[in-house]
């Protein structure tokens, strides 16, 4: 069965507690949730990782090569600062996709610079939970 891995950044785990003007009141658990029924109905199966340091997602991504098909990647604040995630996505060649639940082009200055857009087959911003269930429709249908 295909495996794609839906790696969260820091402070995704604080969803439903942090400001949420910002990002409603979903958690972490609702999105994991509302991602293993569509991939039930897709026939795929889903690994969720979630950290707020960013060598640990650099090494889950290296250590995913040749083992997922597709990688969602909500990568919060190290969206703006990491090229170590940027060049890890890069050197394993596997398709990604990065979602935001909130617009980030709508928001502070700072958070306009995405450092991983380059490496990934599109960016979903701003469309709340929906953008990983869109993201996870996209990347079964390319593999």
């Amino acid at each position: 069965m295909k495996k794609v891995l839906v790696l969260n950044g820091p402070n995704i785990n604080m969803l439903g507690i942090r400001e949420p003007a910002i990002y409603g009141n979903i958690t972490l658990a609702d999105i994991e949730k509302s991602l293993t029924a569509l991939a039930k109905e897709l026939k795929v199966e889903v690994e969720f990782f979630q950290s707020n340091h960013e060598g640990e997602i650099v090494d889950k991504i290296q250590n995913s090569l040749n083992k997922i098909c597709g990688i969602i990647i909500n990568p919060a604040a190290f969206t703006h600062t990491s090229i170590a995630i940027r060049d890890a996505l890069s050197s394993i060649s596997i398709p990604t996709i990065e979602v935001h639940i909130s617009n980030i082009y709508t928001r502070e200055e700072f958070r306009h610079k995405s450092y991983i857009a380059a490496v990934t087959i599109g960016q979903i911003a701003g469309l709340g939970i929906d953008g990983y269930l869109f993201a996870l429709r996209k990347i079964t249908s390319l593999t």
